[in-house]
Formats: structure tokens, sequence, C-alpha cells
């Protein structure tokens, strides 16, 4: 099959290659005035294979996008993949690949001693009556007992 060049990174990544779970550095953008922005491919599920349910996913990104910034001041953002199968992590001026694997194990761990979804009402969230804390946390759980798969180097 012939894959069509995109303008997206990630649609022109051979998703039949990749090994999930992973975190991958997907790119790295610099600003005019020289700031630096790293995206990272936060693979939860194998694409094409397994994907996460929506209300579990809908709660993990809550508690990530939360608790991270616990973690450190550099997060842009953290989106979740509309194929369901992981999130885009961003910073500004962090390019240490060590430290973002710390950063989310922290993270997670937070998500497993949560006892509530923040934001999780129909004034803060766009889709309030879809949410699963359990879910997040099994999630958190399996990623987490995968530590050891989660550094890739990829070379295309």
């Amino acid at each position: 099959m012939t894959k069509e060049k995109t303008n997206v990174e990630s649609f022109d990544l051979d998703h039949t290659k990749v090994v999930a779970p992973y975190v991958r550095l997907a790119g790295v953008k610099e600003g005019e005035k020289g700031d630096v922005v790293t995206k990272y491919d936060v693979r939860f599920k194998q694409p094409n294979k397994a994907h996460m349910e929506m209300p579990a996913l809908h709660s993990l990104e809550h508690l990530m996008a939360d608790r991270i910034r616990n973690h450190s001041t550099k997060v842009i953002d953290l989106s979740p993949m509309g194929c369901q199968t992981g999130f885009y992590l961003s910073f500004i001026n962090h390019n240490d690949y060590e430290d973002v694997l710390d950063i989310l194990e922290k993270t997670l761990n937070d998500v497993l001693a949560a006892t509530s979804v923040p934001a999780c009402n129909e004034v803060q969230c766009g889709w309030a009556a879809s949410h699963s804390l359990e879910g997040a946390k099994s999630l958190a759980k399996e990623f987490l007992e995968k530590r050891n798969t989660w550094h890739i180097v990829f070379t295309e």
C-alpha cells in the first residue's frame, strides 16, 4: 500500500511499525524569538489493534492535564489523539527526554491516587456525563506497569 505524504507528522508515521506503549519525540519547532516547543507522542495502545474507551480516556485526560502541571511549569498542552490510542504532550523550552518520562511517571502515579476527576461538571467540561475515574486509573496502571517500554528511539 502506498501512503500519501501529508503535512501532519503523525499521519506520515507508519502506524504498522510502532510498538506501544511508548513515548516518542514527534516534533520540535523553534519560534522566531528562540523558544523551542517539543511535542511527544505518548502512545498507550497499539494502533489499529486496541484503543482507550472514551469515558476512561476523557477522565485520564482531565487528570493528567491537571496533575502534570504540578511536576513541570514547561507544559503547554496534553491532548488526546482522535484515534483514542494516546496523547500528544507539548513542552516549551524543555527537551530533556528522560525528565519527560519522569514527569509522566509522577503524573500517572497522581492519577492512581486520585479520588475524583477534576472539572467533571457541566460548567467546566463539554461532555461531563462521559467520565470514568476507575477507567482512567486502570489505563494509568497499565501504562505504568510497562514503564520499561516507554523509551523509544525512532529512525526512519
